[in-house]
């Protein structure tokens, strides 16, 4: 979203991130660096986990239904969108729904354009975020010149959801998903990977270790965050600081492995977590 809007700079801003699980979270440690002090509220839709394997016109409406809830609740002066699914689904609804900046979070192609020197780069993603039209206008816009390899992987959000609970990666797993991407008949030329699905923040690392020398892998957290605070107008020294860590986190279902998930939800500035009663919507056919 471009443009910006001076917000009252006597108090901390508010923000609200917006999830399917515990990926956004690892924008949420962005946004607590480029604006300390905020109130950021943490909403995960944990109930229809994951997005990529539910029906878009269910989505849509969920999607648009709950944020737009929160909105008149928690009364944020911007929404982040801290999911990729969501964003590439639903960002322009949800825009014309809420009151205040939306900020979305898609593929970074552009970034990894600009990047690449052999002009093939790569986009591990989830298999909703890939069959979007809106990844091909990306490319289309932002790197017309380069080979994009894409590869939409099922289970590497459930493993990042795992590793936030303090378990360990499955390198197998991790080896057989890359291969999607360096063991296409290109693939040895990606030079650049943009990563499509924010819950892959928690597994940059394996994937570091596991890909060819040389590769840039590549978070859009910190760009999204820096959108966010020019969208709301915030300098630094413009705002009065609040608590380190204020906000709260909200889960639409009780989520599995609660001691372990409240450990990392520490690390990012929550307490803990209370259930979000949700909107009615319609059942989701698929």
């Amino acid at each position: 979203m471009s443009g910006g809007q001076q917000t009252d700079i006597t108090r901390p801003p508010r923000v609200l991130a917006f999830d399917s699980g515990i990926g956004g979270l690892g924008i949420v440690a962005a946004l607590r660096e480029a604006m300390p002090g905020a109130e950021i509220d943490y909403l995960a839709d944990t109930a229809v986990y994951p997005y990529g394997e539910q029906d878009d016109a269910f989505l849509t409406e969920r999607i648009v239904s709950l944020v737009r809830d929160a909105v008149a609740r928690l009364h944020p002066d911007a929404v982040v969108v801290a999911c990729n699914t969501a964003s590439t689904l639903a960002l322009t609804a949800l825009r014309g729904a809420c009151p205040v900046p939306v900020i979305g979070c898609v593929p970074p192609i552009r970034w990894a354009a600009r990047l690449s020197r052999t002009r093939v780069i790569g986009l591990l993603a989830t298999k909703a975020t890939v069959r979007r039209p809106y990844v091909a206008s990306l490319q289309a816009q932002f790197a017309p010149d380069c080979t994009l390899i894409a590869h939409g992987a099922r289970h590497l959000a459930d493993s990042a959801e795992s590793v936030f609970r303090g378990a360990m990666a499955d390198p197998a797993l991790i080896r057989r998903e890359l291969a999607g991407l360096f063991g296409h008949p290109d693939g040895g030329k990606i030079d650049a990977v943009a990563l499509g699905c924010t819950h892959y923040t928690f597994l940059m690392d394996t994937f570091r270790e596991a890909s060819p020398a040389g590769v840039a892998w590549l978070d859009p957290a910190e760009a999204v965050a820096k959108q966010t605070a020019a969208v709301l107008g915030v300098h630094p020294g413009t705002r009065k600081g609040g608590a380190a860590g204020s906000g709260q986190a909200w889960f639409t279902a009780q989520p599995d492995e609660q001691s372990r998930l409240e450990t990392g939800l520490r690390r990012f500035g929550y307490g803990g977590f209370s259930l979000w009663q949700v909107p009615s919507t319609r059942v989701s056919a698929g």
